[in-house]
């Protein structure tokens, strides 16, 4: 076995530790843009400094990074601002007999680059280290591109950024300027030396637009944006306002998001309508008759004042195409259906669906917001009138899907059918899912009226941008031969034609979906990385899941990967082919499972983990999964990593496993090796050299790791001595601590001894 030089080791890790120090986006403002401009946007976050490139998905638009700031440090200041004091006091005294204050033109060169420097980058002790980098990005938008929600991600040589939504529009765009955080302990000495005077009070932001428009701003503290506009008699307005939308989950912020307030107000200042939310949406919208002509003005802040720079809003104003409901909510795989729509401004009252693929997809059409339409491979039906009893109940024949509404409140659907003893039967409502403000609740009962089970709401990790699921969903095994009833209503007790559903009646349908994260991998050319895959099981399905890549360009591979029969997730790792990619490459992952003998294949969906509120997770879906190979190719170094012993490992509980793995030279003297995120009960217990390599030693506790339990083990390759073999500070801050490569996946099964 061929042994590695340890600089050829150096040489292949260098640049390696993409988890540690990888650009992180918070923000882009403006999230968007109007099709066929060219503008610039600022995005915040950490780790950009080291920016060389920006991508948004989609064709037409074309982004080209102009320059990343981050302010100055403190010790930076201070010297600085000394030295200009020095300067000043040198040119104040610049006639002095001694000859020792001559005024030269390299002293005023350098005032000046000094005074630049302080006013363009100042430190800001109250920024929040999460949004302190920006970098300033060109966007140009052809004029054939596509309307719609795209990804925006930006790239170092070595690491790929998480995505952000940037929106494509044909809307007229103003944008206020970009936002300054507070900076009160410096900005007095700013404006000393030639700076803006600093701001007195709550900020507050006035402009007058032109309808139809979409306006962009952020929100800092106590923030208060004005937009006037002139509108006329009889003219139906829609203010429609996008922030949540475009940053769903904020990790330090309560409730987890910004919480955007619009107010409507006429010419004289009374108010005429506001809102902080669309029915279960955090995003509102106002639909506003005007009452006469004259000028009017919106007013957009955070529902109580607070802001910062990832405050963004776009807010869409005119005379605006909005749907507030179609029906039916979904229809039959490999049909077309007919949909009926109602909103305001509308072009048109229905339009025609095919549908081509299962699950909830959108319906098109030329309307300001999209609505959800939901496709299925069962029998389907439209619910009958007066079915609000028992004694009115609608018949039906199980599988099916029942479209209907709750029309008015406290209205009631009761559904009966025949079922036999033993058999499982599902109860699923799909509304929340679909856009519907239906609050579902569902009850099953006997002939005799008895309940057999109940249930208001179910959580669908699925989906990812629902706080409140509100959707119901119970299974049960029937007692007896017989008729049961299904009653369906709000639990709120509201109603109206917009409180759509579609209710599955049906035996069980086993069945699964995938989340894949994160949304962007970066790897180093022949390396490999870890990969996060979530089983979103349904109607007790529990069977092992096969995941392949499908159509990936040459060299890409992966390692363990399967999710084990009942488990929810599988961590594996995926290995980049010998040569950098340049551009971040979109990869698919498919899943394949038996079920009932037939082999179901699924996509992966793109997901970012997000969390809410500092403690709320999320898996927010994502357009595209995005991987970036950077560095050279190095012959010496291909495979420089190989699991040499057979896999899965065999192991009893309590017994331990040795794995042979092959590494480069003199690994155990520079490097460690640690278990990531290993089962509770399994523990790496020594990593010993052996010729070409090492030997890992693993050990299972018995009365934590049960037999049957199976995964895979991911091990990262950690250096003994960070950032080149020290541990002061630098710049007052501790060299972190991060692992500069992965171990493929090694998959193990625990046996009975």
């Amino acid at each position: 076995m061929k042994i590695f030089p340890v600089v050829g080791l150096f040489l292949l890790l260098a640049g390696t530790g993409f988890a540690q120090g990888a650009p992180h986006l918070a923000y882009s403002y403006p999230a968007g843009g109007k099709i066929g401009s060219t503008f610039q946007i600022t995005v915040g976050g950490q780790f950009l400094m080291m920016v060389s490139n920006a991508y948004v998905t989609g064709p037409g638009v074309s982004a080209t990074v102009l320059h990343c700031s981050r302010p100055m440090g403190q010790k930076e200041f201070k010297e600085l601002r000394d030295r200009l004091k020095e300067l000043q006091l040198k040119f104040q005294a610049r006639n002095g007999e001694s000859g020792t204050n001559v005024w030269t033109a390299e002293d005023a060169t350098e005032r000046d680059r000094i005074r630049a420097k302080l006013l363009n980058n100042p430190p800001n002790r109250t920024a929040n280290p999460a949004l302190t980098d920006t970098v300033t990005i060109n966007i140009a938008i052809a004029t054939n591109a596509t309307p719609g929600d795209q990804e925006i991600r930006l790239a170092t040589p070595n690491a790929l950024s998480n995505p952000l939504r940037f929106c494509l529009d044909t809307l007229p765009e103003v944008s206020k300027s970009k936002a300054v955080p507070a900076n009160p302990d410096v900005d007095k000495f700013l404006e000393r030396i030639g700076g803006r005077p600093a701001s007195v009070g709550t900020p507050k932001y006035e402009s007058r637009i032109s309808l139809p428009a979409i306006v962009n701003g952020q929100i800092m503290p106590g923030g208060v944006d004005r937009y006037r506009f002139f509108a006329r008699h009889g003219q139906q307005l829609i203010i429609a306002a996008k922030a949540r939308d475009l940053i769903p989950y904020i990790a330090d912020a309560v409730p987890g998001w910004f919480e955007l307030s619009l107010t409507l107000r006429d010419s004289k200042g009374k108010e005429l309508a506001s809102a902080q939310r669309y029915r279960f949406k955090p995003d509102p919208v106002i639909h506003f008759e005007v009452p006469r002509d004259e000028e009017y003005t919106v007013e957009i802040h955070d529902s109580i004042f607070r802001g910062r720079e990832d405050f963004v809003y776009r807010v869409a104003i005119g005379e605006l195409p909005f749907v507030t409901g179609v029906f039916p909510l979904g229809g039959r795989l490999g049909e077309k259906t007919s949909v009926r729509l109602t909103g305001w401004n509308l072009p048109t009252e229905s339009l025609s669906h095919d549908n081509v693929e299962t699950g909830i997809t959108l319906l098109g059409g030329n309307f300001l917001n999209t609505p959800s339409f939901d496709v299925e491979n069962l029998p389907e039906c439209i619910e009958s009138q007066s079915i609000r009893s028992i004694a009115t109940a609608q018949a039906v024949e199980l599988p099916v899907i029942i479209n209907g509404r709750i029309s008015y409140p406290g209205d009631n659907k009761v559904f009966e059918f025949e079922g036999r003893s033993g058999e499982k039967i599902v109860a699923e409502v799909f509304a929340r899912r679909l856009d519907s403000p239906l609050d579902s609740c569902i009850r099953l009962t006997s002939s005799e009226g008895k309940q057999l089970a109940f249930n208001d709401d179910f959580e669908d990790r699925g989906s990812g941008l629902n706080t409140h699921h509100a959707d119901s969903y119970l299974s049960v095994t029937l007692p007896a031969d017989g008729i049961y009833f299904l009653q369906l209503t709000d639990t709120q007790g509201k109603g109206g034609p917009e409180f759509g559903y579609r209710l599955r009646l049906s035996e069980l349908q086993p069945d699964f979906a995938l989340r894949i994260i994160p949304s962007s991998i970066s790897l180093r050319t022949g390396m490999s990385a870890r990969v996060t895959v979530y089983a979103l099981r349904r109607d007790g399905f529990t069977n092992a899941i096969n995941l392949e890549l499908k159509d990936a360009p040459q060299g890409f591979s992966m390692s363990g990967a399967c999710i084990s029969e009942g488990q929810d997730k599988a961590q594996f790792t995926l290995k980049a082919p010998t040569e950098a990619t340049g551009a971040p490459t979109p990869l698919t992952i498919e899943g394949h499972a038996l079920i009932a003998g037939r082999l179901v294949t699924h996509q992966a969906v793109p997901a970012e983990d997000m969390m809410q509120a500092f403690i709320y997770r999320h898996l927010v879906p994502a357009v595209q999964f995005a991987v970036m190979v950077a560095g050279q190719d190095r012959p010496l170094m291909r495979d420089a990593f190989r699991i040499l012993d057979v896999v899965p490992l065999k192991i009893s509980p309590g017994g331990s496993a040795h794995v042979r793995v092959r590494t480069p030279g003199n690994f155990c003297e520079r490097f460690n090796l640690e278990l990531h995120n290993a089962p509770d009960g399994i523990s790496l217990d020594s990593v010993s050299p052996i010729p070409g390599g090492v030997e890992m030693v693993v050990t299972w506790d018995a009365t934590k790791v049960k037999a049957g339990t199976s995964g895979n083990l991911i091990c990262n390759v950690v250096p003994k001595h960070p950032s080149g073999g020290t541990t002061e500070k630098k710049n007052g801050l501790r060299p972190q601590r991060g692992f500069e490569a992965t171990l493929p996946a090694i998959p193990f099964n625990v046996v009975a001894e």
